[in-house]
């Protein structure tokens, strides 16, 4: 169960990081002509990846078509790059993003496809593949100084120490417990009013112990679906490398999904608010 833990920690860390690095970039560059292939957009690869991205938030130009800004700073934006692999049985594939300076800022997870026509198994691979780069939340933040040229180091900036922040505690409200029925008699409102929180406290603790909804997992590729008793697709999930934790899509979002004692937990961003689902699931 530690290590479960330690892996969720390591997966949330590096994904806040990676958020980070995201948002510092306007452009994504995708090319007409990916390395392995003859032709171009061939199986549909390129104009597939570009209307992803452009799904996701980014503005995505093909490298013959960039505007204006992003010509003159190719650092603006990351250039995509697809690494494929096909067979007679499967194709499999993952999305790097690159720098301006061919560093590699982030690998997708791979997605595999026993799709005999190309274009079908090349579309349902990197849309597996993609699955993990959608789990980011994404809002372009505009970095000051980005390097124009490749190759050129950014200054840090000085670092300021921020004065001590206090936060005054809230003085508890007292509540009067095991009242007798002559104090109950002589002051009925203040009584009311007093052990309102014990009544707050009571609902709360019923609404968390409710039973969480139970879903049925039938197995797609790479994953499953969570399907309830009617039955309704309501969430399909993507293996990772680490046990128990799958990478989560539904028409609320996207996110990670993890298993804590006995119960799942969907968790996912909207509107850069954290959201948090439990259930239980039925393999």
């Amino acid at each position: 169960m530690k290590n479960i833990f330690s892996c969720l920690f390591l997966v949330f860390t590096f994904s806040y990081g990676l958020q980070a690095q995201l948002n510092d970039y306007k452009y994504i560059i995708v090319p007409k002509i990916f390395k392995g292939f003859k032709d171009e957009n061939q199986y549909k690869t390129s104009t597939l990846l570009k209307h992803l991205f452009t799904k996701k938030g980014f503005e995505a130009y093909y490298e013959d078509e960039l505007p204006s800004d992003l010509n003159a700073n190719r650092c603006l934006g990351l250039l995509v790059q697809l690494n494929h692999k096909t067979s007679m049985f499967l194709t499999k594939a993952s999305i790097t993003l690159e720098d301006c300076n061919s560093n590699e800022i982030y690998t997708s997870l791979e997605g595999r496809s026993k799709e005999k026509d190309y274009i079908s198994s090349y579309k349902e691979s990197i849309e597996l593949a993609f699955a993990s780069i959608s789990a980011l939340p994404y809002t372009y933040n505009p970095v000051q100084n980005k390097s124009v040229t490749a190759n050129a180091t950014i200054p840090k900036a000085e670092e300021k120490s921020a004065p001590p922040v206090t936060t005054a505690e809230p003085t508890p409200i007292p509540v009067k417990e095991n009242l007798k029925q002559s104090e109950i008699a002589a002051n009925p409102k203040t009584v009311a009013v007093e052990n309102t929180a014990v009544a707050a406290a009571t609902l709360s603790t019923l609404t968390e112990t409710s039973a969480p909804p139970v879903l049925y997992a039938q197995q797609i590729p790479n994953g499953y679906q969570l399907v309830d008793s009617t039955p309704k697709i309501r969430l399909k999930i993507y293996s990772t490398s680490v046990p128990e934790v799958y990478i989560g899509a539904n028409d609320k979002g996207n996110g990670i999904v993890y298993k804590r004692g006995s119960q799942w937990y969907f968790e996912y961003y909207v509107s850069d608010k954290l959201e948090v689902e439990e259930f239980a699931i039925k393999f």
